[in-house]
């Protein structure tokens, strides 16, 4: 930690003491928790809704500014840096208190937030629906690829996989029963190209081809057939560390 960036947490001695002390001057009720690069330079401050873990904040390290996130279920809901301590006290404080994200925002400025993470807060069907209305975007994209484009509206077109939560993975198709990372993975299928057949495996990254088609329409219906769990309710997943949800490639 630079002292000369930070004479407020040197002399506090870390980034979670300094925390305390200012939410202290500021009559603002905070529990600050560890960080996960240590006190000095990263905290958490703790929420009192459950589903939400604690607001992760971490310093820079060339310059003065103060970086926070806050995810739930695995999504990220908010983001943002902000060089004054106080507003990561208040944006604390607002996200333990279980503030919506258009709240967080209305009322710091410096904090944002992604489509999907306004579509988590209007509960999980509202992310599907976003997730394959983007997919279906990016497969309007590409043209050349006649195989992935057929594959996707395909798909979209059958009932059982729209409920469920698609993902890409270098153009692989993988569905998934729950709209958080880690994902439940129920089935993939691997696009025509250049003349291959549609392939149809347990998830995107395995090497077990459950079986071969023709067309986008029998790898569906194959699919289908291999998927078991029930649609999404939407089920949320446990909760990890921030991962790219699509590669595109």
């Amino acid at each position: 930690m630079d002292s000369d960036l930070y004479p407020d947490l040197a002399a506090a001695g870390s980034l979670a003491a300094a925390l305390e002390q200012l939410a202290a001057e500021l009559g603002t009720e905070l529990t600050v928790v560890p960080g996960d690069w240590g006190p000095l330079v990263s905290a958490g401050i703790a929420s009192s809704v459950p589903e939400r873990k604690p607001l992760s904040v971490h310093i820079g390290a060339e310059s003065r500014w103060f970086g926070v996130s806050g995810w739930s279920h695995g999504v990220e809901l908010i983001t943002g840096a902000t060089s004054d301590l106080a507003d990561v006290v208040r944006a604390g404080a607002a996200w333990g208190q279980g503030r919506s994200l258009r709240e967080l925002r209305a009322e710091l400025s410096f904090l944002r937030s992604s489509k999907r993470a306004e579509a988590y807060e209007r509960g999980p069907a509202a992310v599907v629906e976003l997730q394959w209305r983007t997919m279906r975007e990016q497969a309007a994209e590409e043209p050349g690829f006649t195989g992935f484009g057929e594959l996707v509206e395909a798909a979209h077109a059958e009932s059982r996989l729209r409920q469920l939560y698609v993902f890409s993975s270098h153009w692989t198709l993988g569905f998934s029963s729950c709209t958080g990372y880690p994902f439940r993975d129920e089935v993939a299928i691997v696009p025509s190209h250049s003349g291959s057949p549609f392939r149809v495996k347990r998830h995107p990254l395995s090497d077990d081809v459950l079986g071969e088609s023709a067309t986008a329409e029998e790898a569906v219906a194959m699919a289908v057939r291999h998927a078991t769990s029930p649609p999404i309710s939407v089920r949320p997943s446990r909760e990890l560390p921030n991962k790219m949800d699509d590669e595109r490639n």
